[in-house]
């Protein structure tokens, strides 16, 4: 025996046990967000099929009132609110999305562009897609789900890596368990071949959407933000989520803002505002231009929330890369535009990334592959249950025995300590990891004996 094949056994029991330790995180994790991802990729269907009662409700030759007119019935629908946001009809004949807000609260009202009849409002975070992205991105939970979510998926990028390591074919293997599953050869290999295979076919999908994701998240996210402020990158608004959290500060500082300026125009004219609206010769202007910018629907026009402050008008299309923005003078006066293309390339780059993420970027084609890649990884979490299943020590949790050891694994290893540096939470987690094992190496060798761990160092 060569002296450097235990080394290479202790690296390769080290990878191993990481794709073991990944698992058991990742599995729950994994099936939950492959379930609510895969229900927000349709997102433009299900709310297509939600609101239709809303579209084409014009009739007859009555013309359509002024948006100052709807922003106000809009307002007066929710007591004490302000217009935060005017959704610009695709269709003259569908009722007009107004947002109006009190504090960081907003709902979101359709108003019949006739009759100006309230049709429908709801809290607009708890619509149905709005709820399924919060379940999908915090858990319903915030920042602390976010950061379960984000060391989530940092350890799922560890399992795939691994489990790729661990299973790459070796020896030349032929195409049957490689390329396609062997499905008549007994429950084991078939398992086996269910996992190894559905995982080439989907790694570079599942990495991906996980990196792609990972904008998102609130530590990623805010290491992004603290990398691009030390670099000078940073520019213009981002046009991610940063966590709701943080929208909610948002929103709550632009409605103090609007609100401050209606007080100010209606005192300069010496009114009482009944109904909480912009003044309606700047809104009926700020609309009439906005319309002729023939941005991607959705488009928003927001109001000015400062003294001499443009009103803002941004597409908010489901593909990022259609997305532009202008300013607007309270007077309808076009200030400016910002294309998609003139923004930093890094927000490009996440722009076409989270595009893509969700399914939007190349229509039904972009959703199917991206169900695809889903389904894959609820095949992947049900086939490595099975396998640890049948596998298993005998009273014991941990990992199943290693075959043949393995040449190399050093360099997965030195891998998997960059991703700890690029990904702050799978560095603390992997750190906590290393020291719980090690010292209940030490400490507790009952449960090292039923966690499956041996006295090696690594």
């Amino acid at each position: 025996m060569s002296v450097a094949e235990p080394r290479t056994e202790r690296w390769y029991r080290a990878v191993w046990r990481w794709h073991f330790y990944a698992g058991l995180l990742c599995v729950p994790f994994v099936l939950w967000l492959s379930v609510t991802g895969g229900l927000y990729l349709f997102k433009p269907q299900i709310e297509a099929a939600l609101y239709a009662p809303y579209r084409g409700v014009a009739v007859g030759a009555a013309p359509l009132l002024s948006p100052d007119t709807v922003a106000a019935r809009a307002a007066a629908a929710v007591p004490g609110s302000v217009l935060h946001k005017y959704v610009l009809p695709e269709n003259p004949a569908d009722a007009v999305e107004v947002l109006v807000g009190k504090g960081s609260e907003e709902f979101r009202v359709w108003v019949h562009p006739q009759t100006g009849a309230v049709l429908h409002q709801a809290a607009e975070e708890d619509r149905l897609m709005r709820v399924v992205f919060r379940l999908h991105g915090e858990l319903l939970a915030g920042d602390r789900g976010s950061a379960l979510v984000e060391t989530a998926a940092c350890w799922t990028i560890v399992m795939l890596l691994t489990g790729l390591f661990l299973w790459w074919p070796r020896g030349g293997s032929g195409l049957a368990g490689t390329l396609y599953p062997r499905l008549r050869r007994g429950p084991a290999l078939f398992w086996r071949d269910i996992h190894a295979v559905t995982g080439l076919w989907i790694t570079l999908g599942a990495l991906f959407l996980i990196a792609s994701g990972l904008p998102w998240a609130n530590a990623w996210g805010d290491y992004l933000r603290q990398v691009r402020t030390i670099t000078g990158t940073a520019a213009g608004r981002q046009d991610w989520s940063a966590g709701s959290a943080a929208e909610t500060l948002t929103r709550a500082k632009a409605d103090a803002g609007m609100r401050a300026m209606m007080s100010e125009h209606a005192e300069h004219h010496g009114m009482t505002m009944h109904h909480m609206a912009p003044p309606p010769a700047a809104l009926d202007a700020v609309i009439a231009r906005a319309e002729t910018l023939n941005f991607a629907a959705p488009v928003e026009v927001s109001p000015q929330t400062a003294p001499g402050a443009p009103w803002q008008v941004r597409s908010q299309a489901e593909n990022r890369p259609r997305r532009d923005s202008a300013e607007i003078a309270a007077d309808g006066t076009l200030i400016g535009i910002q294309r998609f293309a003139d923004r930093h390339w890094i927000d490009r780059a996440v722009g076409y990334g989270v595009a893509v993420h969700e399914g939007a970027w190349a229509g039904l084609a972009n959703q199917l592959v991206n169900l695809a890649v889903l389904l894959g990884l609820v095949l992947l979490c049900v086939s490595s249950v099975v396998l640890w299943w049948r596998r298993r020590p005998a009273g014991k949790l941990g990992a199943p025995r290693t075959l043949a050891p393995l040449r190399h694994s050093w360099a997965l290893v030195a891998l998997v300590m960059m991703l700890a540096l690029a990904m702050p939470m799978f560095g603390m987690s992997l750190a906590a990891a290393v020291v719980l094992e090690a010292s209940t190496k030490r400490l507790a060798p009952r449960l090292r004996e039923w966690m499956g761990w041996r006295s090696a160092r690594v």
